[in-house]
């Protein structure tokens, strides 16, 4: 005996498989969806649609963009001489909101990983040399997690671009709140190598 109607059931098939969104969630969202007025779903449908069709990427630093170039990339008020490497555009959303970074961006499109059969060749690599020789770039920061494929690719990238302009990486501290004690030796190698001098 099934629990819910075809329909239902295959709606709820489709929003599990977003990430994140586990059977439970799934189920919730599909019965509030039932609840609002057609209108609303149709404007939901209508949304995701339209994303997926008019979203692409920006030709310059391949940030998700629904013009051939990105708002950041045509911003006069941003600084053009330092771009900030990221593995992805969630990356460039998380650092637009702290309101700290005022450059432009390169967003590589993944990590490299030979586990995964993701090589330089398959990321926004190449691009990203091309455009850094060619432009007057005075910094370059790499902005990559400090996993194994991002140490990888921070190491692989900053090789390339060193002979072109001055390379830097975000320091990785401790979250504000956390202790010592349970901090990997990562975090706490990085918190240090990241250090600065205190304003007293």
């Amino acid at each position: 005996m099934t629990v819910y109607t075809r329909p239902l059931a295959r709606l709820i098939e489709q929003l599990q498989r977003l990430p994140g969104v586990g059977p439970k969630t799934a189920q919730r969202l599909a019965l509030h969806i039932l609840k609002r007025p057609e209108a609303d779903a149709q404007a939901l449908a209508q949304a995701i649609l339209e994303a997926k069709q008019q979203v692409g990427v920006c030709s310059v630093c391949f940030h998700l963009s629904a013009e051939p170039v990105c708002e950041i990339c045509r911003a006069t008020n941003r600084e053009p001489h330092v771009i900030c490497v990221v593995a992805d555009s969630r990356d460039v959303i998380a650092l637009e909101k702290t309101r700290e970074y005022r450059g432009k961006y390169h967003v590589l499109g993944g990590l490299i990983s030979p586990m995964d059969g993701i090589g330089p060749d398959q990321l926004n690599i190449a691009q990203l040399v091309r455009r850094v020789s060619k432009q007057d770039i005075k910094e370059v920061i790499l902005a990559i997690s400090p996993s194994v494929e991002g140490e990888t690719t921070t190491l692989y990238v900053g090789q390339l671009l060193k002979p072109f302009t001055k390379v830097t990486r975000i320091a990785f501290g401790l979250p504000m709140g956390g202790d010592l004690e349970y901090a990997d030796e990562v975090t706490l190698a990085r918190a240090l190598e990241g250090r600065r001098e205190l304003d007293l």
